[in-house]
């Protein structure tokens, strides 16, 4: 198990870029690799990437899952025991904490305790890559659970550390609405995802506030059975009114 394990965590190692995961059955492995030259087998056709997307065999779910808890529960159990030292081998175990729980939420995506213990070490940074990273996690959970509330509350948690930089929030906050949006589109009546949006507009400003009624009235008329939007437009009209801006809602709604 831990050789299937540490092939996985190679092969997410090796493309930072992966942005789409997919458990495929075994018998699609020969169609897949016959259309492509440059896929990566696991010797029994466990893995394959190419353009960034990621297929893992549905048949080592389970054993890949066992062997990245074990090796996550072990490694954050040591952490723990040298957290607040400042040590070259905490640092080390600070790295293999953030490898294995990032094998271990692309497997079981609401793993709490794996979540946590990336905002742990993340949260002893400054290097502003590390948030970015952890939005690109999120991200790729997201793309085939879209209603993992661990992943959608990463990402506010993310957001927040990265609001005291005010040069790029609006910037975040634009990629946010696009993203809930996308995601949207393939997972119906998707809450969480709307109310990730909602929670985004007490950070956006007047224009973006604007913008935001614009598209989502857009949105609402093509989807007029996904009320979720509805609550959204809601939310913006509560925080326009709060503001004093009654008059500038009323013109959009």
């Amino acid at each position: 198990m831990s050789e299937l394990l540490n092939q996985f965590e190679c092969i997410l190692d090796s493309d930072p870029l992966i942005n789409e995961v997919g458990f495929i059955h075994p018998s699609q492995f020969a169609t897949l690799e016959s259309e492509a030259s440059d896929a990566l087998d696991g010797g029994d056709g466990s893995f394959w990437i190419r353009d960034h997307k990621l297929g893992i065999s549905s048949e080592v779910v389970l054993l890949l899952y066992k062997a990245a808890r074990e090796q996550f529960m072990n490694a954050i159990a040591e952490y723990r025991k040298l957290d607040g030292l400042s040590l070259p081998s905490a640092e080390a175990l600070g790295i293999v904490v953030m490898k294995c729980s990032k094998a271990l939420v692309l497997l079981s995506p609401d793993f709490g305790t794996a979540w946590n213990s990336r905002k742990l070490i993340v949260s002893k940074k400054t290097q502003a890559s590390m948030f970015t990273d952890e939005l690109r996690l999120s991200a790729l959970v997201l793309s085939y659970s879209p209603k993992s509330e661990q992943a959608w509350s990463h990402r506010r948690w993310v957001i927040k550390n990265m609001a005291r930089n005010r040069t790029t929030l609006q910037e975040i906050l634009r990629e946010e609405s696009d993203l809930v949006e996308k995601i949207a589109e393939r997972s119906k009546m998707n809450y969480r995802a709307w109310n990730h949006r909602c929670w985004l507009v007490s950070y956006m400003d007047r224009e973006q506030v604007i913008q935001e009624l614009k598209k989502s009235k857009t949105w609402a008329g093509l989807h007029v059975s996904d009320n979720s939007c509805f609550h959204y437009r809601m939310r913006i009209a509560a925080v326009s009114k709060k503001r004093g801006r009654v008059i500038l809602v009323l013109k959009f709604i």
